[in-house]
Order: C-alpha cells, then sequence, then structure tokens
C-alpha cells in the first residue's frame, strides 16, 4: 500500500517534487517502502520453503515407523499377514502427495486471508448515507429549499456548522461567503447528501432530502467545485459523464453556453480529442469550462458553484464567469466566492463565521451595515 501510493502522488505532483527539489528525497522514501516490501517477502518465502522438506521429512519417518511396525507385526507378533501390511502401505503413502499439495496451499490461503480481510473490511463498511426503503418522489423544486436549525461536524464534539437556518426561494442566486474554514463548502455538501446533519434538517418543498432516493435527489443538482475532475477520455464523453444516450447536438449546445466551443473547436480532433489524465492536455480555464458544460448538460434545477474561478487567471475567470451567469438563468444556484467581485449582483449574500450566519443580504445592504461582509470586501479592495 506505501509502495502503490507513494508512487501515485511522486507521479501526480511531479512538478512539486521537481519544484522544490525533493527528488532525492522521493526516491530514498520509495527505495525504503520498497526494501521493507522485499524484506517482508523474504521472509515469507522463507517460511514458504520450509514447507516442502518439511513435509518430506515427516513423510519419510512416517514411512520408517510404519515399516518397523507392520515388521513388528508380521514377523514378531504375527497378528497381521503381510497382504493386508503392504495394502496399507499403499493407502498410507497414496496420501502424502494430497498432504504435499495441501501444505503448499495453505500458504496461498493465509496469504489471500490477510489481503481478503483488508477487502472485506471495505466492503462490509455500512454507508452512512442511505436511501430509505420507501423514498419520497421528489420532481424539479417549485416552491423553496429550506436549512433548519442545521447543526453538523466531522467530529460531533466540534460542530463545523451550528444553528444554522435560512430560506431559498426557487429562482434565486445566493452567495456563501467568509474567513477560510467558516464552513461554506461543508453548508452546500449538506443539500446532495454528501454528508447528514447531526441535527436539524435540509428541505425541498418541505420534503426532508433524506426521506428521497439519494440518485433522484442529486439528479437535480449540478456541481462546480474547485477542483475540477476530469477523466482521461475525449471532450465529447467528458461533457456527457452521467448523461446517458445524449444527441452530439446537445453537447455542442452546452458547449457554446459553456464558452468551451471556441477552444474545442481548435483541438486536434475536436470533440474527439482525448485530453489525458485529469484534462492535463487542457489549462485550467479549459477544464473549468468543460466542467460547467457538462453539469449544464443534466439541465439540473439546481446549481452550486464551489470557487469555480478561484484558481484561473483574469482572462479565464471573464470566460468562466461568463459562462456560470449563463448556466445561472432561471436556475436556483449557490455560490461559494473569495472574489467578492464576481457575487455582487446575488439575490442574497449569506456571511458565514466560525459555522454560524452572522449576515446576511444584498451587497449594497451588507456594505452599509459595516460588518464582517464590509471588513472582507475592503481586505480584497485594499479600501
Amino acid at each position: 500500500a506505501n509502495i502503490t501510493s507513494t508512487l501515485e502522488e511522486t507521479i501526480t505532483g511531479i512538478r512539486v517534487v521537481k519544484a522544490f527539489g525533493m527528488e532525492k528525497s522521493e526516491q530514498s522514501k520509495f527505495k525504503r517502502y520498497t526494501g521493507d516490501f522485499f524484506k517482508t517477502m523474504v521472509k515469507l518465502t522463507r517460511i514458504g520453503s520450509l514447507a516442502p522438506p518439511l513435509t518430506e521429512y515427516l513423510g519419510v519417518l512416517v514411512g520408517v515407523l510404519i515399516l518397523w511396525y507392520g515388521g513388528q507385526k508380521i514377523l514378531v507378533d504375527q497378528t497381521i499377514t503381510t497382504e493386508r501390511f503392504f495394502l496399507f502401505l499403499v493407502a498410507t503413502f497414496s496420501l502424502m502427495q494430497p498432504i504435499k499439495v495441501l501444505s503448499h496451499a495453505n500458504i496461498d490461503i493465509q496469504q489471500g486471508l490477510a489481503a481478503g480481510k483488508r477487502i472485506f473490511d471495505i466492503v462490509d463498511t455500512q454507508p452512512t448515507i442511505i436511501t430509505p426503503v420507501s423514498p419520497t418522489v421528489l420532481n424539479a423544486p417549485r416552491e423553496q429549499i429550506r436549512f433548519e436549525d442545521v447543526t453538523f461536524g466531522y467530529d460531533p464534539k466540534k460542530p463545523v456548522l451550528e444553528d444554522v437556518s435560512f430560506t431559498v426561494k426557487i429562482g434565486e442566486v445566493i452567495a456563501i461567503v467568509g474567513p477560510s474554514g467558516a464552513g461554506k463548502t461543508t453548508l452546500v455538501d449538506l443539500l446532495p447528501r454528501f454528508y447528514d446533519p447531526q441535527k436539524g434538517r435540509v428541505e425541498i418543498d418541505g420534503v426532508d432530502i433524506k426521506e428521497v432516493d439519494i440518485s433522484q435527489l442529486r439528479g437535480l443538482m449540478g456541481i462546480v467545485t474547485q477542483e475540477t475532475i476530469l477523466f482521461n477520455d475525449t471532450v465529447k464523453n467528458n461533457i456527457s459523464y452521467g448523461s446517458d444516450g445524449v444527441q452530439p447536438q446537445a453537447i455542442k449546445e452546452v458547449a457554446r453556453i459553456a464558452k468551451a466551443a471556441q477552444f474545442i473547436e481548435q483541438l486536434p480532433e475536436r470533440y474527439d480529442t482525448s485530453i489525458g489524465d485529469r484534462g492535463v492536455k487542457l489549462s485550467g480555464g479549459e477544464r473549468q469550462r468543460l466542467a460547467i458544460a457538462r453539469a449544464l448538460l443534466k439541465n439540473p434545477p439546481i446549481l452550486i458553484f464551489d470557487e469555480a474561478t478561484s484558481a484561473l487567471d483574469s482572462e479565464s475567470e471573464i470566460l468562466v464567469q461568463e459562462a456560470i451567469e449563463n448556466m445561472m438563468r432561471g436556475r436556483t444556484s449557490f455560490v461559494i466566492a473569495h472574489r467578492l467581485s464576481t457575487i455582487r449582483h446575488a439575490s442574497r449574500i449569506i456571511v458565514l463565521d466560525q459555522g454560524r450566519i452572522v449576515e446576511q443580504g444584498r451587497h449594497q445592504e451588507l456594505l452599509e451595515l459595516g460588518g464582517l461582509y464590509k471588513k472582507l470586501y475592503q481586505m480584497q479592495f485594499n479600501l
């Protein structure tokens, strides 16, 4: 496990390794892990190599004892005939080969049991997020989304969110801002039920989302995060990921809305171009626009943007921001942003601090309030 994880980390983070001159350190770490693995395999091989000679030795010893005992019974005691003794001898020695095979098999079985235990520990883990036996059917939301007295913590003793309550009308754009660690991402992660709150509830049109089938619930949402996850596949297959039987024209249309069509048309094979592992052949802005197109193809009524533009340069940010604005039209949207300039026109801004809502309102209202939002705004724009 250590060898595999070290290889994966080093290969995926090769630029960081080179930038910080850590090649020798990573090499020594890999040598240490492979050395430990080698020693373990040598130990196992030694133990395994003892089985055949030990079995042979025991076989010879048993054979000698049987011959001695049989000779006593035939020649001295005369209690058994020669024919019966040889019949017994043949039967005994015919068992030796299966015993040897079982001895070899036992080594493989023990190794398999050790690996199997680790696998079954994972397979047998009970999921904490489950679909109810008789789920409530929830269509596209028509009225509101409500967080009611929500408290959640990855460690229940240390809540990340405490008594969070707010209501979102369908079609509103809700921006969520606050210092790092305030609980912004955690808050929106409760909506698609990546986690369940320890206290309180999240409702869509008055229905507790715990009562809804998870697949149906998540089918209502399109999610675009800061860390764009793409697959080693074509542009077309990445955009249509999770959307079966989609027509090529629909893919091109969402690419146009997401401001991705222009760069896709310049690729060698356009929509059939392979983008490499995690989209390595594309720039950050291009990857983000593909992620937006992928979310848009689902045509979800609810959108979640988690720092979708924070890692982009100014030019890419403008294009991605335009794509996001195109995408949000007519949809209920939750936008997490550190760059406050991107959420000025939100229907409402919710300000989180230490897991609690400390302010909420429109951009100008919060500036006039003179609280945390104004402080963050002034820090960002050096006012």
